[in-house]
């Protein structure tokens, strides 16, 4: 039987295969997961995130739960999502409170966050960028804001279905999206909001999303 990509995301997160995951385009693409980076210390970009988000945030696909245990490390209430329930597992041994469940369910205090993380790619989570901010829209208090990871400028808004690959294993394919620093403003419009802030880090890019005017 073909495993689910969440199959191979716990098998890389529980074992020491982290360096071997990747995700496979359709167009025979393989791109690393940055599975390490997601298990290891806060970095300077992280950080520098975080220090824009306003309590209580919500982590949106929150992995090994690194960015929730750092913000209830300085005092701010977070909570991470995700579906991959031994992502949950690792995030809560971590110390950082995380549930399992989809974002497009039901989830604790709808209307009332201050900020949401699309950090890690997270953008890309079921392949329909517009519809993803739509719903965090619905999550957000009047006031909030989405802060996001985008890829580099120049790559446009694209859906696709991928795959995950561990060694001689491969998930089955699920959707996912990816958006260019320079294309966020069609998707962001389209769900009620605007880019306030756009940024590049340790060659990392990011957006900050408000409500539009």
């Amino acid at each position: 039987m073909t495993p689910t990509a969440a199959d191979l995301y716990a098998l890389a997160l529980t074992g020491d295969d982290a360096p071997r995951l990747r995700a496979r385009r359709p167009d025979g693409t393989a791109l690393r997961l940055a599975l390490d980076r997601w298990l290891g210390p806060l970095t300077t970009a992280d950080a520098a995130v975080l220090d824009r988000a306003s309590a209580p945030v919500l982590d949106v696909g929150c992995g090994p739960g690194r960015h929730v245990l750092a913000l209830a490390r300085r005092g701010r209430l977070a909570l991470g999502v995700d579906i991959a329930p031994a992502a949950v597992r690792v995030a809560r041994m971590r110390g950082a409170a995380a549930i399992e469940g989809s974002v497009f369910d039901r989830v604790p205090g709808a209307g009332t966050w201050g900020s949401a993380l699309l950090l890690d790619g997270n953008i890309g989570i079921g392949g329909a960028p517009q519809a993803l901010l739509a719903r965090l829209g619905e999550l957000l208090r009047p006031a909030g804001e989405v802060l996001v990871e985008l890829a580099p400028p120049g790559v446009a808004v694209t859906s696709e279905r991928i795959r995950l690959e561990l060694g001689a294993l491969h998930s089955r394919p699920f959707a996912w999206a990816y958006v260019g620093a320079d294309a966020i403003d069609a998707p962001a419009r389209a769900a009620g909001f605007a880019v306030a802030e756009r940024w590049r880090d340790e060659r990392r890019w990011f957006a900050r999303l408000v409500a539009a005017g």
